[in-house]
């Protein structure tokens, strides 16, 4: 069973584009005061087909075509307007840099922004719920702890899955034997059709069978560590075995992915690192006018399979920390290293080690020898996230909200640790493309870590 809904952003897609020139047609009858000749729409409809293409672009990377969970539908206003913006300022460079194209829509751009966003917020706040809206069927929630308590609220609040919870069992509150006739009591009163369980939990484990016989009843059941991941993009960590490991983490090699990603990693780690040395200059006469100190820091990380590796980054803090516990003392950011770090520009030396093959530009952050050795300690499958080659953008840092920065944070890093897992089981040329264009929106809204 499918938790979320796999065409809603094919849907998206065709109808944001049919508004496009549903907006343009309108931008030339507001602009003009009369319908829009076939000739005057035509000759717009070319450069601006060329602009669409790019807009698109534009809603992908600011996660409009992304799963809308109940937190992204209440920012979805503010985040059209953005991306629009953007977009037409993207149209005026367009026009500017490419005066032969015929036309000059300086009026007619303003006059698009307004026409255009208001098409699309109304459709995607009030037309796209309902087009999307399907009868929900009831469904029990048997699993307990924080993780679970977050995947109801979701599920609860939003529309647009399949099902929702009409109960919620926490088995550790319950001994096997009840549990099974509370199943099956809740099951009976509120005509379920959906069982959602944890099938790891000790309590659960032994009473399965007897619990799968309510599928003669036409109950179906899904594992509670499924609907999370596919509902979050994430790894439930609670809910976590040795037996998921073996399933979902291979080690076996994947020649064809491996290769190609290191081609990518080669080619654009070197045009780059070519392209970020005019910056070279300004950034180190910054930091010296700054305090004094020296330009770059030099620090050894973690990489694959738990080799270290040596990496060079501009300085941003006071001193260079290489140990996880003496970052909490008072060694603080710069004056330019807030603004290095908030452009990931104190990263560029590290294009240079894409470049010899300790880092990818896509996979988990490379951690500091001693954080790592902490958090094996702390928390249970950590050494995992080192299979595979650490990076320099991946899917824990773009989503991922609440970064560990410096010194030990525990819950920060198992939360960033079931977003690496995610990434490590789902890899693949079109995730990191994803994560690649999402990366541009971190660097351009200076929300960089």
């Amino acid at each position: 069973m499918t938790i979320t809904n796999r065409r809603e952003p094919l849907l998206l897609f065709v109808i944001d584009i049919c508004l496009f020139f549903i907006a343009l047609w309108l931008t030339l009858l507001l602009r003009y005061l009369h319908l829009p000749t076939a000739d005057e729409f035509y000759n717009h409809l070319l450069p601006f087909s060329v602009l669409f293409f790019v807009w698109v672009i534009v809603f992908f990377i600011a996660g409009l075509y992304d799963k809308h969970t109940t937190l992204f539908r209440s920012r979805l206003p503010n985040t059209i307007l953005n991306a629009q913006t953007v977009n037409v300022i993207i149209a005026a460079l367009f026009f500017f840099l490419v005066p032969d194209i015929g036309i000059t829509p300086k009026t007619s751009l303003g006059i698009y922004l307004i026409v255009s966003s208001t098409l699309i917020i109304f459709w995607r706040l009030y037309l796209a719920p309902r087009l999307s809206l399907k009868r929900q069927n009831a469904a029990i929630l048997i699993a307990g702890g924080e993780e679970m308590e977050e995947l109801a609220r979701e599920v609860n609040g939003n529309r647009g899955y399949p099902f929702i919870f009409v109960a919620v069992i926490d088995p550790s509150l319950h001994q096997p034997r009840a549990l099974v006739d509370l199943v099956h009591g809740m099951v009976q009163k509120t005509e379920a059709g959906i069982v959602v369980l944890d099938t790891t939990h000790k309590h659960v484990l032994p009473i399965l069978p007897e619990l799968y016989d309510l599928v003669f009843a036409g109950v179906r059941f899904i594992e509670a560590s499924r609907v999370y991941e596919e509902v979050f993009d994430r790894e439930p960590l609670t809910l976590l075995e040795h037996r998921w490991l073996v399933e979902n983490i291979s080690l076996a090699p994947r020649v064809s992915y491996d290769l190609v990603k290191r081609l990518i990693d080669l080619f654009f780690g070197a045009l780059l690192g070519i392209i970020s040395l005019m910056v070279y200059l300004p950034i180190a006469l910054a930091i010296k006018l700054n305090d004094g100190g020296p330009v770059f820091i030099v620090q050894d990380r973690v990489g694959q399979n738990n080799r270290l590796i040596r990496l060079h980054k501009f300085r941003s803090m006071e001193r260079n920390e290489t140990d996880l516990l003496a970052a909490q003392s008072d060694n603080a950011v710069t004056g330019v290293g807030k603004f290095l770090r908030a452009t990931r520009l104190d990263e560029l030396p590290q294009l240079w080690n894409v470049l010899t093959g300790d880092l990818s530009l896509i996979g988990p952050r490379p951690e500091l020898p001693s954080g790592v050795v902490f958090y094996e300690k702390e928390i249970p499958y950590y050494r995992f996230r080192h299979l595979i080659k650490p990076g320099l953008s991946g899917w824990a840092q773009l989503y991922h909200g609440n970064h560990p920065h410096h010194g030990a944070e525990v819950a920060a890093t198992r939360e960033k640790l079931s977003y690496d897992l995610y990434y490590i089981k789902h890899r693949s040329l079109l995730l990191d493309l994803k994560i690649a264009l999402k990366t541009i929106k971190t660097l351009l809204s200076r929300s960089g870590i």
